[in-house]
């Protein structure tokens, strides 16, 4: 297989594997064998393989130059992976009518939004952020294909998940909204204590990412 080739069945199946696992009536099949937790942790880990397949694959594509390269881009990703690593460990698992990833939705106070409040769409902010930040230091073609793509993904995402909640939700999607819309600014966390231990968290994965970079994708993300 060419180095072009790969790349592209890389991307080939990373969609593949985020579109086919989710849709009836394969989800419902999956989640009777494996559970829902099961299903959840399964498809995790496939996301993550294969995304690390196609984050290899578009270093191993030809090497074709769009924009040089300067010392100071590599440290965009340092600092903007920072914020991306708290906004996922702040959205995961708490409550979030508006997109995925929530959980106990019907627990959701617009006062008491958090992060919500900011964006309806937390961790699809933080996949666009990830990709455009990944973007600056990476001026060739198939980096730029990459993360240019993973940026568009995140934007349209949120725009795509928008109306299949406001077409689930009926009225509840715009009374929720108009409410968020009203809450405090700075948003109110739903729980101090959890919210400052989901930070530290944060944190923590990003440490835990710079170590695993070079592991992880053969390139170090220090300058």
């Amino acid at each position: 297989m060419t180095a072009w080739g790969e790349f592209t069945a890389a991307f080939l199946v990373f969609f593949l594997s985020h579109a086919l696992p989710v849709r009836p009536p394969l989800r419902p099949r999956l989640e009777t064998v494996l559970g829902r937790r099961g299903f959840t942790i399964a498809y995790s880990a496939l996301s993550l393989a294969v995304l690390a397949w196609l984050i290899g694959a578009a270093g191993r594509a030809p090497f074709v130059p769009l924009w040089n390269w300067a010392p100071w881009q590599a440290h965009v990703p340092l600092v903007v992976m920072a914020l991306v690593c708290v906004i996922v460990a702040l959205a995961i698992g708490r409550p979030n009518p508006f997109s995925f990833g929530g959980s106990n939705n019907a627990a959701f106070d617009p006062q008491r939004a958090g992060l919500v409040r900011l964006s309806r769409h937390p961790l699809l902010l933080a996949l666009a952020l990830w990709s455009l930040a990944h973007l600056v230091p990476n001026g060739d073609l198939a980096h730029v294909i990459l993360f240019g793509c993973f940026a568009g993904f995140a934007v349209l995402g949120m725009r795509i998940i928008d109306r299949r909640k406001q077409r689930v939700m009926g009225a509840e999607w715009q009374r929720m909204r108009t409410a968020l819309a009203a809450g405090p600014l700075p948003p109110r966390p739903h729980n101090l204590p959890g919210t400052l231990l989901r930070t530290g968290l944060g944190g923590l994965l990003y440490l835990l990412l710079l170590g695993l970079h070079p592991v992880l994708f053969g390139v170090s993300p220090l300058p």
